[in-house]
């Protein structure tokens, strides 16, 4: 395990109780004195505290979009590439069945640990603790936070983006299927036909396929020279995280 010195350096917090910050990286798989319960407290913490940084960094926004912008930070898939970030699976303590399947690049895992983190530094240092060393991470993602996209699916924006144009919605089709029955990779094309764009996907499902394809076409809009009398729309932010954890889109 990578010294525990490290990962407070990172975090910007320095621990009074080491037993905390300990038991907020075991795994129930490695003993009883595991970080569920510490993991129950910094979810509440978390969410409280990002809720607040986004009421204040964006007072125009509703409550609707104010709760969609939270769940998506704080969704296990944001939770893991944050954790990522701090190089946490360095630090876990894991049982032995778990070291064997690679538990320490779950991004379920991952995720539990940081908010269990997060629940060690409210009970060591006091809430201002806890949200001072939850802004450090989430400051930077802030920055490049788009709130019309934030959250929302390749298919959503890319209707939107031809509703804006005053455009028909797009159209998808299956073109191919691959595989067994129980493993099957689905091809789909998206077409715009009034803007000549016609663009393939793949995925595991239909449903991802399309979203995949949607992505590509909202790209393919953007690369397109602007009409006369207008200018070239400027890129989108990246409406999701990024995200060095595999995580399945198959949900999506």
């Amino acid at each position: 395990m990578a010294s525990l010195a490290s990962l407070q350096t990172a975090l910007g917090y320095r621990f009074s109780d080491a037993a905390l910050l300990e038991q907020a990286l075991t795994h129930r798989s490695h003993s009883a004195h595991h970080n569920e319960r510490l993991e129950f407290l910094g979810d509440s913490v978390l969410n409280f505290v990002v809720a607040a940084m986004l009421f204040q960094r964006f007072p125009k926004i509703d409550e609707g979009d104010l709760s969609r912008l939270r769940a998506n930070l704080v969704k296990q898939a944001s939770l893991a590439d944050i954790a990522s970030r701090l190089a946490l699976s360095q630090y876990l303590r894991l049982g032995e069945g778990e070291l064997k399947s690679g538990g320490f690049r779950r991004p379920s895992i991952l995720a539990d640990a940081l908010e269990a983190l997060f629940g060690s530094v409210f009970l060591d240092g006091g809430f201002d603790a806890a949200q001072q060393a939850i802004a450090r991470q989430y400051e930077p993602i802030l920055v490049n936070v788009d709130p019309k996209t934030l959250g929302k699916d390749p298919k959503t924006l890319l209707q939107e983006l031809l509703q804006a144009r005053k455009l028909d919605l797009p159209a998808y089709t299956v073109i191919a299927t691959h595989g067994a029955a129980h493993n099957q990779l689905f091809e789909v094309d998206c077409q715009i036909p009034k803007l000549d764009i016609k663009v393939t996907a793949g995925g595991a499902s239909r449903r991802a396929a399309e979203q995949s394809a949607a992505e590509l076409a909202i790209a393919a809009i953007e690369a397109l020279p602007p009409a006369k009398g207008q200018r070239k729309p400027r890129a989108r932010k990246s409406a999701q995280l990024s995200l060095p954890v595999a995580v399945s889109q198959e949900n999506k």
